[in-house]
């Protein structure tokens, strides 16, 4: 199959999706979305465009918030890892959404509600963390690893000049 996104043609086949049977929050009936990432030649899916197949319009920046917060730890209800057919969050990938400004120092992301999805069945929820001290809004600027890539650009960029 093939959809038109704002990153071009890409063709997916259905494999490919991720199924949210409940939609994401203010989105319940886009339910199905193919992840992109945004840097073809990285190794790792740090930073992806989550767009809808339903809605191609639609789309989402998710971050891997362990490379922000190493110590992230999501604690899921039983209900909610039921409904992701496992038993444990170990088995599980975890995205915050983000919020992006013209300085991406900026951009925000959202720790308390994130996009969790079983990469076995392609299945995914997108929780609200009760009891945790992780907010909606957490400027990239707030974190180390962001900081210090920009400081290392910068200087890379001061080298060269």
């Amino acid at each position: 199959m093939i959809i038109e996104t704002d990153y071009g043609t890409v063709d997916y086949s259905e494999k490919d999706l991720i199924t949210f049977s409940d939609g994401l929050f203010g989105f319940p009936d886009l339910k199905r979305y193919l992840l992109l990432s945004l840097d073809e030649e990285a190794e790792d899916n740090l930073m992806l465009v989550m767009i809808s197949v339903d809605e191609p319009r639609i789309g989402f920046v998710i971050v891997n918030p362990l490379f922000l917060c190493p110590d992230y730890a999501p604690v899921l209800t039983p209900e909610e890892l039921a409904c992701l057919g496992v038993k444990d969050n170990d088995e599980l990938a975890y995205y915050a959404i983000c919020s992006m400004r013209s300085n991406y120092l900026d951009n925000t992301v959202n720790l308390k509600c994130p996009v969790v999805i079983n990469p076995e069945t392609h299945c995914g929820i997108q929780v609200i963390l009760e009891n945790s001290s992780y907010d909606y809004r957490h400027e990239m600027r707030s974190f180390p690893a962001v900081v210090d890539s920009a400081y290392a650009e910068d200087e890379g960029a001061n080298e060269t000049c």
